[in-house]
């Protein structure tokens, strides 16, 4: 079994029982107890797990969209304004999930573009707009995101085509590796990387290197990070070093 499989599984084995032993991990895996040890080793450092004596445990799952949404509003509000400024009039967007990027929605009211979604948060900001042409992807509704999801999004998606795609992720690893810890929510992502010509993450410094146990893209699939000041700057540098364009936003003092 490859390295790759062992971590997908072990992830799934926690956030199933919270706390697994080696041992445990061991057998279920068929692998040795040094191989499982080096495997948690690894996803402890990126991030996605702590080690604790015998074994490992993980953090529950992320936030509903509602608390999320609350949360660093000064860093997420200048990351929405940088990102504004990237679009221009008659262009097209695609806005993702992420509560980041539901920030960016007020931002655009008022503005020729196409806006194209999945975020009912979103579609509630915009719907009432007449200056914005709206397209609400179908699917099924995910209540705890907010959004829409499923084949059927993934569908819609094949037939759109955006100027950007504005995304939000759970966490980036040193890499640059973009990761979701919801699975569902990954293919429709990496169909809107297909859908858009530029790709652009939003995400605050509380996503280097965050959560996440699924891929969704890598730096090569991505145009620019637009991010805070407190972000990692060793995460930030090879970013760049892959090509991708870093935007830091710092909140202004009303923001604070």
């Amino acid at each position: 079994m490859l390295a790759e499989q062992r971590h997908q599984l072990i992830m799934r084995e926690l956030r199933s029982g919270g706390t697994v032993t080696v041992t445990e991990l061991a057998g279920r895996l068929g692998a040795s107890a040094a191989t499982v040890r080096r495997d948690l080793l690894k996803l402890e450092e990126d991030g996605l797990l702590t080690r604790v004596h015998g074994g490992a445990v993980v953090e529950d799952e992320r936030a509903p969209f509602t608390e999320a949404a609350e949360a660093g509003l000064p860093e997420k509000d200048a990351i929405a304004a940088r990102a504004a400024t990237m679009i221009e009039d008659g262009q097209s967007v695609i806005l993702d999930s992420g509560t980041t990027v539901h920030r960016l929605a007020p931002r655009l009211r008022g503005r020729h573009l196409t806006v194209i979604t999945n975020n009912l948060a979103v579609y509630e900001e915009l719907v009432r707009d007449d200056t914005v042409e709206l397209m609400l992807l179908g699917g099924m509704v995910l209540r705890d995101s907010r959004s829409l999801d499923g084949f059927m999004t993934e569908d819609a998606l094949r037939h759109v085509h955006a100027d950007w795609l504005f995304m939000g992720a759970c966490g980036i690893r040193p890499g640059g590796q973009v990761m979701d810890t919801t699975v569902a929510e990954v293919p429709a992502r990496r169909a809107m990387i297909a859908a858009s010509d530029k790709a652009v993450l939003l995400a605050d410094h509380s996503k280097f290197p965050g959560t996440g146990m699924v891929k969704i893209c890598g730096p090569e699939d991505l145009h620019a990070v637009v991010t805070d000041t407190s972000s990692d700057d060793m995460t930030c540098t090879a970013l760049r070093e892959a090509g991708v364009s870093v935007l830091r936003a710092a909140p202004s003092a009303s923001d604070g």
